[in-house]
């Protein structure tokens, strides 16, 4: 087959001995089967900025911090350097965050690096020897789901406890293999306390898999982990071993609207108290 572009140099370095095959090609990249010396492992090679159907919306970019200044003004400014530059922030995100979440207990592939825009990593396979499938093309019994569904929530608490929310969670960014689901695709992980975001994309991520393994087992659609998660995290109370329950009551008080409006009415009266004091002053002067 005709090496890709961005592989060749990994060949020529010897990080790659061969190209087998492409495994798929997805929104953001094109991932291809490699052999490795004696291992076989998989590239993840980045589709250009322009070739991409998925963007790096704000939303997600948000909190990522650049040490160096001179890239930080140059993505700021949306030079071509900047450009470049904001690409090589997004391709290591993904290699950043498999690295910390391997090393909290994810279940993710295991990664070796991230050279030019190839992201080279672990090759998940199935129980059967083959290729892991997604997730979207397997099916299983209501005990398998629940089962599966409980893996999955487990890890998206060890995530939140690394400081990480995946940010497109769904059932297209899971493989199988025998010991249940893998998250993949991690670019976009986002930093749980510096994005404002960060709460209703954990949100998304945990519905989207409450819905999907609901199909099976219906029970779980009845589920509310999204919020109890949250709510515990934003309580400071959360670690890898927390037990959940998958219930939440939302708040019942009702706003105190007489006390708010009296706050602002109080604001508002030592606010005109000052201006007054300010012009007060000024006539005397």
């Amino acid at each position: 087959m005709k090496i890709p572009k961005r592989i060749q140099p990994l060949l020529e370095d010897g990080l790659v001995d061969e190209v087998l095959r492409q495994l798929m090609s997805g929104k953001e990249a094109t991932v291809y089967v490699v052999r490795c010396g004696s291992e076989i492992r998989c590239a993840k090679v980045y589709k250009e900025a322009s070739k991409r159907s998925f963007k790096q919306a704000v939303q997600y970019r948000e909190g990522r911090k650049v040490k160096n200044s001179r890239r930080a003004r140059a993505m700021e400014k949306g030079s071509k350097f900047g450009r470049e530059e904001q690409e090589n922030l997004w391709h290591n995100a993904e290699v950043d965050a498999l690295y910390k979440l391997a090393n909290a207990g994810v279940r993710v592939p295991k990664p070796y690096g991230c050279f030019d825009g190839v992201l080279l990593m672990d090759l998940i396979m199935g129980d059967n020897g083959d290729v892991a499938p997604r997730l979207n093309d397997v099916s299983m019994s209501a005990e398998q789901a629940r089962e599966d569904f409980e893996l999955i929530i487990r890890d998206i608490v060890r995530m939140l406890c690394a400081g990480l929310v995946h940010g497109d969670l769904s059932e297209f960014n899971v493989l199988v293999d025998a010991d249940g689901p893998v998250i993949i695709d991690l670019p976009q992980a986002v930093d749980a306390v510096a994005n404002n975001h960060a709460e209703w994309m954990l949100e998304r991520d945990v519905n989207n898999m409450r819905d999907y393994y609901g199909m099976f087992a219906p029970e779980i659609l009845e589920t509310q982990y999204a919020k109890e998660i949250w709510s515990i995290y934003e309580a400071g109370k959360l670690t890898p071993e927390t037990e959940l329950t998958g219930l939440f009551e939302e708040p019942t008080e009702a706003a105190d609207v007489d006390s708010v409006l009296l706050e602002i009415k109080e604001a508002l009266a030592e606010e005109e108290a000052r201006l007054a004091r300010i012009s007060a002053d000024d006539e005397e002067g």
